[in-house]
This record gives structure tokens, C-alpha cells and sequence, in this order.
């Protein structure tokens, strides 16, 4: 696993410290995540989310993956010392499902801004890279906003680096963690699940995601962009 991954989780998930000198197991064992607060305030994205969907999403949902994933752990940690690997089969699921709702939503909450802070578009790096990848800005977010109304009843829109040919590729993720790629590192990231919409837009799903484009941080999927190629 080594360090690469210990500072991934870490720079990720945040709020928790690694003791160096123990495995990551003994970590995992030890560590409890926490649920950060917005980077803005509860109603930064109105129009196009509402203060109530935000309280609700980050207050309750996001924070339940938090309390699960740690539930997770600490379970499966103790079933592994026990040696009941049947209990390690079903609690690995667990920790799959709580553990990548919560690295989504981590991604998901900086990756969005207030709408006066907003730029239209990606620049520098990420613009010509998003050109070298898809074609255009236009041909990308096309591709992203098809991606993510044709997700398959709860599930998440992903625009993500791709190591092994330096690309940025559009994924897709039903749940949180099923579809996904190994080694792809996720820059952009929109919740389809019905529970982050479903008070403003109800059943219109595609006017949410063509409304998430007016409220994207450019400069945090750059940044992203800068880390994972770094």
C-alpha cells in the first residue's frame, strides 16, 4: 500500500492524523473520519441548489457515510482479528459503499462555488488538456452532462485523470463505488443521486446537471488536475 495511499486517504479524507510508525492497518484501526464543514455557506448555490437540499445532503447524508464508514472499520478490523471472514466479506461491501460516498462528497462540496464566483470555463492546464482529451470544452461537457443523466438510478458523473496515457476520461459510478476504474484519480465530481435534487428539480435530473456547469470551481478541478499529475 505504502506511502502513496496513506497520503492519498489522507489528503482526501482529511481530519484524522497517521501514526508513521504503524502499519496502515493499524491506522485504519485507529483512525476516525470526520465530516468537514462547506466551504461555503448553506445557500452559496442559489439558485441552482437550494439551502434546504444543502443542509439535508451535507448534514445528513454525507454525514451518514461518514458514521458508517467508521462503523465499517472498526467492525471489520475486529472481524479480521477474529478471523470471521465471513463477517470480513459483508463489511468490506460496507466499507466500499460508506468509504466511497465519502470521498465523492469530499470531492463533490469544493468542487462548486457561489454563482458570482464562477467562471464559464476551465483554464490554463486543464483547458488545453480537456481539449487534447475530448476535443473542446463544448464536446466534454456534452459528453459529462449525457454521462450523468444516463446514470442508472442513484449513482454519481465523474471526470477523472487517467494515469497510464495521461488523459482525462468521463466515468460513470452507479451507488458510489460500482463501475469505477482502478487508478483513475476523479477531478470533477456530480451527485445523481435523487436526494441532492429531488426538492428543487423533482424527476428533471438533466436541467440539475446542466445547472451544475454554472456553479463549477474551475480552480479546484485544476488544482486536482496539478496534484494528480504531479
Amino acid at each position: 500500500m505504502g506511502v502513496r495511499l496513506r497520503e492519498t486517504w489522507k489528503h482526501t479524507l482529511g481530519h484524522h492524523k497517521l501514526n508513521t510508525t504503524n502499519t496502515f492497518e493499524e491506522d485504519i484501526r485507529t483512525m476516525a473520519h470526520e465530516l468537514s464543514p462547506l466551504p461555503y455557506a448553506y445557500d452559496a448555490l442559489e439558485p441552482y441548489i437550494d439551502e434546504q437540499t444543502m443542509r439535508l445532503h451535507h448534514d445528513i447524508h454525507h454525514l451518514g457515510y461518514v458514521n458508517g464508514l467508521n462503523s465499517a472499520e472498526a467492525k471489520l478490523a475486529e472481524a479480521r482479528a477474529a478471523g470471521d471472514f465471513a463477517a470480513v466479506k459483508h463489511l468490506s461491501r460496507e466499507a466500499a459503499f460508506h468509504g466511497s460516498g465519502h470521498l465523492l462528497h469530499s470531492i463533490f462540496w469544493p468542487n462548486m462555488i457561489a454563482v458570482s464566483e464562477a467562471k464559464a470555463a476551465p483554464e490554463g492546464a486543464l483547458a488545453k488538456a480537456i481539449d487534447s482529451s475530448f476535443g473542446s470544452f463544448e464536446a466534454f461537457k456534452a459528453q459529462f452532462v449525457a454521462a450523468s443523466i444516463a446514470v442508472e438510478g442513484s449513482g454519481w458523473g465523474i471526470l477523472a485523470y487517467r494515469p497510464t496515457d495521461d488523459a482525462l476520461v468521463v466515468l460513470t459510478a452507479e451507488k458510489h463505488q460500482n463501475l469505477t476504474q482502478w487508478g483513475v484519480i476523479p477531478l470533477l465530481v456530480l451527485d445523481v443521486w435523487e436526494h441532492a435534487y429531488y426538492l428543487k428539480y423533482q424527476n428533471r435530473r438533466g436541467e440539475y446537471v446542466n445547472n451544475f456547469f454554472k456553479i463549477v470551481n474551475w480552480d479546484d478541478v485544476a488544482a486536482r488536475y496539478a496534484s494528480a499529475r504531479s
